[in-house]
């Protein structure tokens, strides 16, 4: 029997049980997710060099921030069949028969269509561009395509997730320019690592949904390897807006700071995983895949301090 249809005889008898509540609607817009995604997307407004009335930047965020809540709901509606063999993602609204797929379905296409509609009358129609574009190439290129196809998912489809800098500095300005790309670029590179951290020890999740990330086609010790690689340009790529004189020293000395520190927790599971991964407990792993989150929460922090601050001359 195939996950899907293994999912269907599941979710024939699941999905009338209860009525949706609110709160299982806000969970198909993935808010943990969306948070992070506001957070760049906020530093890229902020440290632009200009000013923006507040209303046009609340216009601005709340559009990233419902176009990254509806293409999370269009990404659960599409992935429910994988979603339930996973134990990650079991409990999630469509999968546990909290809320059905069409409604799914519904909110993300309703949201994601205000999104742009409020992000091109609000501020620009390049960032409403941007946005669609992202919302387009999460949807399409990332979950339906890449996703099942290519252990190559998460190094293609992070460009998704790394656009919202872009679309906070277009927002406010109206173009684009190199700064916003190299927040582009930080976020670009650190997805592959961050999430092939959590694919090694949720391996078994992967392999029984199906989905060829990394450790299931390549092997644990290859996606090792290619953790400590990314994450060495991880760590190039984190001081590059300081060595152009974009940020001041807080950001550059901070930059260098955690991307040591990334690379180090990265060589450290290049030498232990394999062991850990013997033993069942993953701890490097498990390690890596924490900080990642925190590496980039800091990062952000960094750049929207030393940008308050006034250190960068702009290109």
């Amino acid at each position: 029997m195939s996950v899907s249809e293994s999912y269907t005889d599941r979710s024939s008898s699941t999905l009338e049980r209860t009525p949706a509540r609110v709160r299982d609607f806000v969970a198909l817009l993935k808010p943990r997710v969306m948070s992070l995604v506001v957070f760049t997307g906020l530093v890229g407004m902020a440290v632009a060099p200009v000013d923006v009335h507040p209303v046009l930047a609340i216009a601005a965020l709340l559009s990233i921030a419902l176009g990254a809540g509806a293409s999370g709901a269009i990404n659960m509606w599409y992935d429910a069949d994988i979603d339930a063999v996973m134990d990650r993602t079991k409990d999630r609204p469509i999968p546990s028969g909290k809320v059905s797929a069409s409604e799914a379905l519904t909110l993300g296409v309703v949201v994601s269509g205000g999104a742009v509609m409020v992000m091109g009358l609000a501020n620009n129609y390049l960032a409403a561009g941007l946005l669609l574009l992202t919302i387009g190439f999460y949807v399409f290129v990332y979950t339906m395509w890449l996703k099942r196809r290519t252990p190559q998912n998460i190094v293609i489809g992070g460009a998704a997730g790394a656009m919202p800098p872009l679309i906070g500095w277009a927002a406010v300005t109206g173009e684009i320019s190199l700064f916003p790309i190299l927040m582009f670029a930080i976020i670009f590179i650190w997805t592959p690592p961050h999430f092939w951290a959590l694919a090694l020890y949720r391996k078994g999740d992967y392999a029984r949904a199906g989905v060829p990330m990394l450790p299931v086609t390549a092997g644990s010790a290859k996606t090792r390897l290619q953790i400590l690689l990314y994450s060495l340009v991880l760590a190039a790529t984190g001081i590059v807006p300081w060595a152009l004189s974009l940020t001041g020293d807080l950001y550059g000395f901070g930059a260098a700071a955690l991307g040591f520190i990334f690379a180090a927790l990265a060589f450290g599971l290049f030498r232990k995983g394999a062991a850990e991964e013997a033993d069942g407990s993953h701890l490097s792993a498990k390690r890596l895949f924490r900080f990642s989150l925190l590496y980039l929460f800091l990062m952000f922090t960094l750049l929207l301090v030393d940008g308050l601050m006034g250190a960068p001359v702009w290109w």
